[in-house]
């Protein structure tokens, strides 16, 4: 396997070529990269804009492998809004697009939001979320087709696809190779066996996070530094294994130390590292 950080888990202020560079110091393959509004990577970003980011990448040695955003919170694949929606679908399109520039070959997507603890007045019925996740994701399967590029449903807390079996059915329904499953293994321990989840999802599985989490907890200030919480690494490594999972990557997806960015990027290193080798 190789081991990557998704640029959520360096600090705000930095720019790529510095994450590129202290992730190759700290041992990483590659970085996850991410579209925001206004960053580096953004909705009007060029493919020449992308020639200059893969070349910062491939001179410090990091593979460019995946392309997140956070962008489906604001704008949901499921809103009540038809405009929200439409939005979000050019968002997918354009994740798409650069990560075919990049030479990415998965995009990151939360394919519906049913309601979030922090906005409990912003809920929306799962049914009708459901079916417009569905729908999104039946119109996008043709442009992932046509750019050869994997959407990753990532199991996130949305208050949606709550079961392992669900998301798997989720993913048959659309029927397409490249929708597949983006599975976050920390994300699944406040309510579920991340065991059960790799087993059903199976070689649907095209990217997977790394994370730690602390059941006692029960929040969002539960999730921790990898090997320092709950989540049974060997099982998770041998369940990998049995679902075919051998040499894809896997990507850190957490909070380094404030004040010594640097420690926290090499410790995580080294924790993936140990887990995967």
């Amino acid at each position: 396997m190789k081991i990557g950080m998704s640029v959520w888990s360096f600090p705000n202020a930095w720019e790529l070529s510095k994450i590129f560079e202290t992730a190759k110091e700290a041992g990483f393959d590659g970085v996850e990269v991410v579209l925001t509004e206004y960053g580096e990577i953004n909705l009007n970003s060029t493919a020449e804009d992308m020639e200059i980011i893969k070349a910062m990448a491939d001179k410090c040695g990091i593979s460019l492998y995946s392309l997140a955003t956070g962008l489906h919170w604001k704008y949901p694949l499921t809103s009540d809004d038809e405009q929200v929606r439409e939005k979000a679908k050019s968002i997918v399109k354009k994740q798409l697009e650069l990560a075919k520039w990049l030479g990415c070959d998965t995009i990151l997507v939360v394919p519906g939001v049913v309601g979030v603890d922090s906005a409990p007045d912003e809920v929306v019925e799962y049914d009708v979320v459901y079916d417009r996740a569905l729908q999104a994701m039946n119109e996008l399967k043709s442009y992932a087709e046509q750019k050869e590029v994997f959407i990753g449903i990532e199991n996130v807390w949305n208050k949606f696809l709550l079961s392992p079996l669900e998301m798997r059915d989720f993913i048959d329904r659309i029927g397409s190779p490249f929708v597949a499953a983006y599975f976050d293994v920390g994300n699944v321990l406040y309510n579920g066996f991340l065991e059960h989840w790799i087993k059903i999802l199976g070689s649907r599985i095209k990217k997977v996070h790394f994370k730690d989490f602390k059941r006692s907890v029960g929040n969002i200030n539960g999730f921790v530094d990898i090997l320092a919480g709950d989540v049974n690494y060997p099982a998770v490594m041998e369940s990998l294994n049995k679902a075919g999972y051998h040499d894809g990557w896997v990507t850190a997806e957490v909070d380094v130390y404030k004040t010594f960015p640097e420690q926290g990027i090499r410790y995580t290193a080294g924790a993936m590292q140990k887990i995967v080798r």
